[in-house]
This record gives C-alpha cells, structure tokens and sequence, in this order.
C-alpha cells in the first residue's frame, strides 16, 4: 500500500492523513511529542527530533514519498531525506526559497512578481534607512520562523524602531512598506511534477490579531483582479518549482492591481473551506500533486462558501460538551482539531458554511460560533 510520510502531527497534518485515507493511502506521522492532532487519525507514527537521524532514517526508508505541514523543518533534515532516495514535496530546494522571508521576497522579485517594497535591516540606523525610502509606518518581520502574526510588528514612527528590535534581539530581520490595500486575497495552488496545475478560487481574507479569521469565498471582486489574483498565484508556484499544494497571499491595492504578500509551501489556513466548499479539497489534491496522481477538479459545490476559525479565547482544556449548541445551527460543517490545551488566539478549529451569498453564509457561521462553548 502506498504510504506518506508527513513532518508534522498538527491540524494540517491530520487533514491530510484524513485525505489520504479516503483514497486508501496510508501516513506516517513523524511528530516531537506524543499528543499532537494528526496521532488521533492514523495508527503510524514516529516520536522524537527530527534530527535524530536513526528516526529520521527509519521515516524515509517507511515512506514513499514525504511532504510537511510547516515550513519550519529545517532545509538540512529534507535534504537527508532526499539523500536517502525518498522524494519529498515540497522540495528542499522549494523549502530553502522561501523559509527565509527576505529570500523569498528576492525570489519573486527576480520572477517578475510584483509586491511591497521591503530591505533587510540589522540595526535601528538601517530601519530608518528604510523609513525614508518606505515612508511610516513599516512592517517589521522577523525572516523565519514567523506565523499568524508573531513575527511581525508595526514600526508607526522612529521611536518604536528600538522596542522592535529588542522584542526581536539575535533574529535575522527585515521591513516592508506598509501596502494600502482594498482587501487581503489567498489562492490555493496545486502543482503536480509534470507542472499540471489546478487553482482554486480566490478568496478574501480577514484577520483578526493577525491570525486569519474569515474566508469568503469567492472573494467580491472584479473577473479582471481574480484573473490577475489567480496568475500571480501560479508564476509564484512555478518560480519556485512547487509540487503539492501551496497557499500564496496577497494584496488587491486601490487600482484594481494585486501584490505578493507570502507562500506557503504547503495545504494553507485560507484553503480549509475546500473540505466541503469544492469538489475536491486541497488536501486531497495534495496528496494526488505529491503522488503524481491527476489533479481532482476544484470547482465550487455551492455559488458562495464561508468558513470561520475557531481561535482560542482562554487558557485551559477544552470543553468537553462544546458541541452541543453549535450542532443545532443547520447548513454548518464543524472541525475541532483535537487540540488539548486552548490558549487565546490558538487555532482549535474552522466552521464551513455553503450558501447562495458569502453575506449568508458568513452570517449562519457567525451564528455556531457564537454557540460553541469552547
């Protein structure tokens, strides 16, 4: 039987074993501690650092192909993996481009991908560099191992430039001009290794804290921005030679133009209403990219989808009986991920709704969430 290998035990792992398993293909799970989402779904696992090279060993030899679910392992850990003579997706080459944000950004660059205006910066002298060639406010953001948010702050003026760079002391930085945009959009992208592609429909996004909260689908915008959304999506794919699935974020700015925001190399958090919301979701289709299985068709089921991230509001257990209001509200599709400790702000799960209108289908997602007693 056919077997993937996946870094990674969280929600988006689990997802993907949950894929995997309708179509018959087996995971293993290569995870650093024992209570992580994906164990709950997939009877394979391994536990331990992944530079523990016996495990690491033992995972590739396992497998017949691996994949992750973060950008975070390390480009060295899937180089040794592919010397064994196991493929993975997304590549090391692929990871290596754009786990560092300054890389990635210079990457899209050199493509002829149009985004912010951004500058590595290692002292406060530089930051100001960059504030009389940006204007204020910046961003700054921290060049790897940044999500959801945590890697950034906003620079408003000169004296918040050495706050920063305390919070951010000993981590390789850079600044972005701060865009003036209409509207956050994602594409998820699906590549396969023979550069079959399929791209889903483009969606808006909502942030909450810098954590994404809301997804419409389709985004409300013009046939001409969706078209340039949904090109942009792929060159910034096909840059980087990406085989699996991909969320790529973007910016529609005032005149009608989109800028690159960032990649993900792999299923992404704006992609979670394909579960329900398309024919095939992007978990699935990853699974097929990586297998060089053909590309399940990504249309939308319903004329409009919305889906809304359940975030942590305190700290402690989850509640066990959490479900039992938010079930009443007809037409909603619930995913807990099966965390065992909320904390504010954490992703504990998204709730799917299927509709005529976005505006609908964000109202009756608003209304579960407003029942679960998480």
């Amino acid at each position: 039987m056919t077997k993937i290998g996946i870094f990674g035990g969280g929600q988006l792992a689990k997802m993907t074993a949950q894929a995997a398993s309708v179509l018959n293909i087996e995971t293993l799970i290569f995870a650093n501690e024992a209570n992580e989402p994906a164990l709950k779904v997939t009877p394979h696992h391994l536990i331990g650092a992944w530079d523990d090279e016996d495990l690491l060993k033992q995972f590739a030899e396992s497998v017949d192909v691996v994949t992750l679910e973060s950008e975070f392992v390390p480009v060295d850990i899937l180089q040794k993996v592919e010397s064994y003579g196991t493929p993975v997706y997304a590549s090391s080459e692929t990871v290596e481009q754009v786990r560092d944000k300054l890389v990635q950004k210079r990457r899209m660059q050199q493509a002829g991908i149009d985004g912010p205006r951004f500058k590595k910066v290692m002292v406060g002298s530089d930051v100001l560099e960059a504030s009389t060639e940006f204007g204020f406010p910046l961003m700054m953001k921290t060049r790897t191992l940044g999500y959801d948010g945590y890697g950034n702050q906003l620079i408003r003026r000169a004296h918040d430039i050495e706050p920063a760079l305390q919070k951010f002391e000993g981590r390789e930085l850079m600044v972005e001009e701060m865009v003036n945009f209409v509207r956050e959009l994602a594409v998820i992208v699906a590549r396969s290794a023979d550069g079959s592609v399929r791209a889903y429909p483009v969606v808006e996004t909502i942030q909450k804290n810098n954590v994404c909260h809301i997804v419409r689908c389709p985004a409300a915008i013009e046939e001409d921005v969706a078209r340039l959304a949904n090109d942009m999506a792929i060159q910034a794919v096909e840059a980087i030679d990406g085989v699996g699935v991909f969320g790529v974020e973007m910016f529609e700015v005032a005149d009608g133009q989109v800028l690159f925001n960032e990649i993900a190399p792999r299923p992404h958090n704006s992609g979670h209403y394909t579960i329900e919301g398309t024919i095939t979701s992007q978990f699935e289709n990853h699974v097929r990219a990586i297998l060089g299985l053909p590309l399940g068709d990504v249309a939308q089921i319903a004329p409009a989808t919305a889906m809304i991230n359940i975030l942590g509001e305190r700290e402690g257990e989850p509640n066990p009986d959490a479900l039992n209001d938010v079930l009443r509200v007809g037409g909603t599709h619930v995913h807990l991920y099966g965390k065992d400790q909320v904390r504010p702000g954490r992703k504990m799960g998204h709730i799917t709704v299927l509709g005529y209108n976005t505006d609908g289908a964000e109202k009756v997602a608003r209304l579960a969430l407003s029942k679960l007693n998480l």
